[in-house]
């Protein structure tokens, strides 16, 4: 007689918090720290990814017959679509026409986060296929009347096993720069055709001759002074690039630095002691991912400085093999940041609209492959041959 299949039970949860760090990031790994349980906690605790923001947590965890945590994913019932980056507005709009309701969704992600990641997390050696965690996404999102499931920036296996299981697919792209096993920045700059080798040494020298200390801070040596200067940074970039409040909480901050420690990298500018710019970038164990950034100075080639040059000398002396430098941006590409897909997948429930989506991907999926192949075209890097 064949073995009966393992039974397997999904609760949804209100708060991180109900869940261990330990069965957390036993299934999460310590790859990414955008879904390990000390971020996502900092971004509760720290009432930024909150009910009042319009992020009610809905954190799913997949246990078996002993109660054992086999898989979990970080998601949150929202009202709106801020803050996710992969942009549905168009979709929400079009059901609100037809009468129905677009909100609440379930998202799968990490909160103001666009980093590219696994969303399906499975405990390795579980043998729970991330699909099985996705269909009870689907079911959990049914049960609870939400319109749509979506599932963002997500790794391209997940992406190609939703696919397979006839979730709707969606590409975007990013600006990742890829280490070649350079052992110095002059290793990088060599790689670069001449006019653009020039421009880079120009943009250093420049910003290192503007005055400003420049460093790089790891952990316990950001203080809260660095962090309270940097949220005034964040709120003067939200303020003028987004014009309403900012989600990120001045509290986020310092907590994010306490509970991740030296996975937190922040290059800074300081002028007579005093942060007037920095960057923020989260260490993983293959990537360093460029976050926020902001400044209350002006200074020329400042935030190609912080922001870029400095991630790559980061890169270059710990031996990553990419820096990935976030959302938009194609100034990126002139300074050695390359096109790259990002992945998404999404489950909708009403057919009229699934329909109508799945027409609109089968045409943006070519066109975001041409942009890409376009935009791979400015590449700064010398030509062979």
């Amino acid at each position: 007689m064949p073995e009966s299949a393992p039974e397997f039970s999904l609760t949804l949860h209100r708060a991180i918090a109900e869940v261990s760090a330990a069965e957390w990031d036993a299934c999460a790994g310590d790859d990414n720290p955008f879904v390990s349980h000390a971020f996502l906690a900092a971004l509760e605790e720290s009432g930024s990814a909150t009910p009042r923001a319009g992020w009610l947590p809905q954190h799913a965890v997949l246990r078996d017959a002993s109660g054992q945590v086999q898989a979990c994913a970080p998601a949150y019932a929202k009202g709106h679509s801020q803050g996710e980056y992969v942009f549905d507005h168009g979709w929400a709009n079009a059901l609100e026409r037809a009468g129905g309701n677009y909100y609440p969704k379930l998202q799968v992600c990490s909160p103001f986060s666009p980093v590219p990641g696994p969303r399906l997390l499975v405990r390795p050696g579980s043998g729970v296929p991330a699909v099985a965690l996705a269909n009870g996404l689907r079911q959990a999102c049914e049960q609870a009347d939400m319109s749509s499931v979506h599932i963002t920036f997500c790794q391209e296996t997940e992406y190609e096993a939703l696919g397979a299981a006839g979730w709707l697919q969606r590409l975007g792209t990013q600006f990742h720069w890829e280490n070649q096993g350079y052992a110095t920045f002059e290793d990088f700059l060599v790689q670069l055709n001449s006019r653009k080798r020039k421009a880079v040494k120009r943009e250093r020298r420049d910003a290192a001759a503007s005055g400003y200390t420049l460093k790089t801070l790891r952990g316990h040596e950001i203080t809260s002074r660095h962090w309270a200067a940097f949220h005034s940074f964040y709120r003067a970039t939200t303020d003028k690039k987004w014009g309403r409040s900012a989600y990120l909480t001045p509290r986020f901050w310092p907590m994010l630095g306490e509970r991740l420690g030296d996975k937190v990298v922040l290059m800074v500018a300081e002028q007579d002691g005093t942060p007037v710019a920095g960057a923020l970038n989260l260490l993983g164990r293959e990537a360093l991912y460029g976050r926020n950034w902001g400044a209350v100075v002006h200074a020329p080639f400042l935030h190609f400085e912080l922001c870029y040059y400095r991630a790559i000398d980061f890169a270059i002396e710990h031996k990553l093999p990419r820096v990935e430098a976030g959302a938009q941006g194609e100034h990126k590409i002139q300074r050695g940041y390359l096109p790259r897909p990002t992945y998404s997948a999404h489950w909708i429930a009403h057919p009229g609209l699934r329909r109508a989506v799945s027409d609109f991907l089968k045409q943006e999926r070519p066109a975001m492959l041409a942009e890409m192949e376009a935009l791979a075209t400015l590449s700064p890097f010398r030509v062979e041959g």
